[in-house]
């Protein structure tokens, strides 16, 4: 359908395109900033859906290929492609963009183009990470998507946005800086140390991802070890993982609203599909020899972020540090090295992104009638909102894992990759859910039950028409995933193989899958080639 039609550039810059236009209207336009900005984020996503579609599931493993030369002296490629990892992602990406300029209508009110600007700018940055084909390309968008935040959250933010603005970049740019080393190592590698390897022909001047996945077996392990240790910098900080997780609490807390929903639901996204789309596949050899330690902080992450969160006072502070914990766990699945394991951390990557995502927009409605985020300030909300309650509860339940909801798949999945590997990596796995349960239900309990107390509260309205519209799709992509999640495993096996095929050795003797290859179709009809022992690698070389 699309051979001759470059989508997935149509796609990337339609956003950057409609920054562009706001430049031309009145800035005391705000309604018509408002329109053209939302009406350019639901054209963006509407374009978007036809890629799920028309993705090919048992096909090439990426897809929708751009590819022409841009900076030939150093082998650097303007070269576009997806596999269902990004196929994924690029959908959330279209679909979150179009929900923050929604719930931005009224929360907004002081130089409302320049904020619409940086979204629909952020927007094109995040979606040219997930579809660069050239590290290069995926260098420069990664670092262009930065500017953006920057300015949502030191511009729009809180009383510390400036503190929290600032932290966030340099943080940031740390991590960048040194997966720039670990980029630059894999270049020369290729261009200079190669014919020491077989004869294989020399003088490869190249950025392209897919060179690098074919050479990932002759790079020897102590440079994959050093090289892996730069991506784990960049992407870990990203992620974020503990210890480098002090920067996520004051964004979150700090940013606007619909900046709080694309931060936790696209950017801590980037650093998982860093780890999947490079550390895995192109390093193998140094992703088992530091599998130990980058699981320890998996694990020490999900404990403490659950922890820290049940100590929370700040109703958007307990969401964020929820997210060191749920990312946490993510990085568990995607550890495990099994089908099971990273078919459940890419899904929960998906639900993380729906249901916080969703969580921050709750809160947001609240903060604007009340201009408080304070658990303390509430109390019997439910009889004053009792619709806003019902979606809260649900999302609550999504995001602790309930059965029949979206969370329930991703972290069972986990669970059976993590069990599969190593049992007590699971055992303390299974203690992040229960304590994120504690807390979620704690925060409700004193939030929506009881009488109400403070007299402000009795104020309050329901959800209205706009509030609905924004929140419903993401209620409905929680049943549909947590009841069918079919099509997702299906857009997904190709991708898992490949990886698995990669980073686990004894990949197709049966030996370390062979658990999961039951104990996931069982659980869900979907999975059914998730955790196989096939040996069907899905290259797309």
């Amino acid at each position: 359908m699309f051979d001759h039609i470059p989508i997935l550039s149509i796609v990337c810059y339609i956003p950057l395109a409609g920054a562009l236009l706001l430049l031309f209207i009145n800035k005391d336009q705000g309604k018509a900033i408002r329109t053209v900005a939302t009406a350019i984020a639901a054209l963006d996503f509407v374009v978007s859906i036809p890629l799920w579609f028309t993705f090919e599931r048992s096909g090439e493993l990426f897809q929708f290929r751009e590819s022409a030369s841009w900076i030939p002296t150093i082998g650097v490629r303007y070269e576009f492609g997806i596999d269902g990892i990004s196929l994924l992602l690029v959908l959330l990406t279209t679909l979150l963009t179009l929900l923050a300029c929604l719930s931005s209508w009224t929360a907004i009110k002081t130089r409302e183009k320049e904020y619409y600007f940086f979204i629909l700018a952020l927007s094109t940055g995040m979606l040219g990470v997930f579809m660069a084909m050239d590290f290069f390309l995926f260098y420069v968008f990664w670092e262009v998507m930065l500017v953006p935040m920057y300015f949502l959250i030191g511009i729009w933010g809180g009383k510390r946005r400036l503190y929290a603005a600032i932290k966030f970049f340099l943080y940031t740019l740390v991590g960048s800086v040194l997966m720039l080393l670990g980029i630059l190592a894999l270049y020369f590698f290729n261009y200079k140390s190669l014919p020491e390897w077989g004869g294989l022909e020399t003088g490869i001047q190249t950025f392209s991802i897919e060179r690098f996945h074919e050479i990932a077996t002759l790079i020897p392990p102590d440079l994959q070890v050093w090289i892996f240790l730069a991506f784990f910098v960049g992407f870990a900080i990203k992620v974020p993982m503990f210890p480098f997780h002090t920067w996520l609490p004051d964004a979150h807390v700090e940013a606007p609203t619909a900046g709080s929903v694309i931060l936790a639901g696209v950017l801590l996204k980037m650093g998982t599909y860093g780890f999947i789309r490079f550390s895995l596949p192109i390093l193998p050899e140094g992703t088992r020899i530091l599998l130990p330690w980058v699981v320890g902080l998996c694990l020490i992450g999900i404990v403490y972020g659950a922890l820290v969160a049940m100590a929370q006072k700040d109703m958007k502070k307990l969401v964020a540090y929820s997210s060191v914990s749920h990312m946490g766990f993510i990085m568990l699945g995607l550890f495990a090295l099994n089908g099971a394991g990273i078919n459940g951390g890419i899904l929960q990557m998906i639900n993380h992104g729906i249901s916080t995502g969703a969580l921050f927009l709750l809160v947001g409605i609240l903060y604007e009638r009340r201009h408080t985020r304070m658990i303390a300030e509430y109390g019997g909300l439910s009889a004053k909102m009792p619709v806003y309650a019902t979606l809260f509860l649900i999302i609550t339940m999504s995001s602790i894992g309930l059965p029949t909801l979206n969370g329930f798949i991703g972290e069972f999945l986990i669970l059976v990759g993590a069990f599969n590997r190593v049992w007590w990596w699971a055992v303390i796995g299974a203690l992040g859910i229960v304590l994120g349960a504690a807390y979620m239900l704690w925060m409700y309990q004193r939030v929506f039950f009881g009488p109400i107390t403070n007299p402000e509260n009795e104020k309050l309205s329901d959800l209205n028409g706009r509030e609905l519209l924004y929140l419903a799709p993401l209620v409905l992509l929680c049943f549909w995933i947590g009841l069918y999640p079919k099509p997702f495993f299906e857009i997904l096996d190709k991708p898992v193989k490949y990886l698995v095929e990669r980073v686990d050795p004894d990949y197709g003797k049966g030996a370390s899958l062979a658990p999961a290859a039951t104990a996931v179709p069982a659980a869900h009809g979907g999975a059914h080639g998730a955790a196989n022992g096939s040996t069907d690698s899905g290259h797309g070389d």
